[in-house]
């Protein structure tokens, strides 16, 4: 498994305590796709640019479809162009997979006996291993679901990411290096930027909807 993977498990447990914007997860499984390339050593950062390396055969095919996917030529690409160039529908691409692979399964309710069901996570050895990776703490699980506002995380005011320190609660038991921080920063620094979206055009339709109330004079 990788750390896309095991971030949507984790998310999909934890979206029946409340609403998981797909935005924010996407945004958070493109960081979680890269800090798993620097991890291959498939590409370094140079300052904020995403310089490729060697190329490894990934076993698995989003993750190696986002190494097929970087831009090869200088300048490169920033980590903050990454993030919504290759997070763009990326929930859904990765809610496919794990249907296709047989982590998903349709869970029919007798009141719905010819209804497609809901779509629920199977009891499987990968469920597990995110599981327990989240039962852990591990440093960079924990900062992403942060940053995609998993329930029980939370964004707060910061980061919460210091180099070779660890984050999220500061129980967690692995460190992160200069680049996963500077991914991680990223990655909360798009999420944030996505949520003040959704509030401008919040404000925008809530006032035309009063213009057509007659409530705008």
């Amino acid at each position: 498994m990788t750390t896309p993977r095991d971030l949507l498990i984790v998310a999909m447990d934890a979206e029946s305590g409340h609403a998981l914007e797909r935005g924010d997860l996407s945004l958070a499984l493109a960081g979680a796709e890269l800090i798993d390339l620097l991890s291959a050593e498939a590409v370094r950062l140079d300052g904020e640019r995403i310089v490729p390396g060697y190329r490894p055969m990934l076993p698995d095919r989003l993750l190696d479809q986002a190494a097929s996917s970087l831009v090869q030529q200088a300048p490169y690409e920033s980590v903050d162009d990454w993030l919504w160039r290759r997070g763009h529908g990326l929930a859904e691409a990765y809610m496919s997979a794990l249907e296709d692979d047989g982590e998903l399964t349709r869970e029919h309710r007798r009141w719905r006996p010819f209804g497609a069901g809901e779509t629920v996570l199977a009891d499987s050895p990968a469920r597990r291993r995110a599981v327990d990776r989240w039962a852990s703490r591990e440093a960079v699980l924990t900062a992403l679901a942060a940053a995609a506002r998993i329930d029980g995380t939370g964004t707060g005011t910061g980061t919460g990411i210091g180099t070779g320190t660890g984050v999220g609660t500061g129980d967690e038991s692995a460190a992160v290096d200069d680049a996963v921080s500077t991914v991680l920063a990223a990655v909360h620094d798009a999420v944030t930027e996505l949520e003040a979206e959704r509030q401008r055009r919040a404000i925008e339709k809530a006032a035309f909807d009063n213009i057509w109330r007659g409530d705008g004079n």
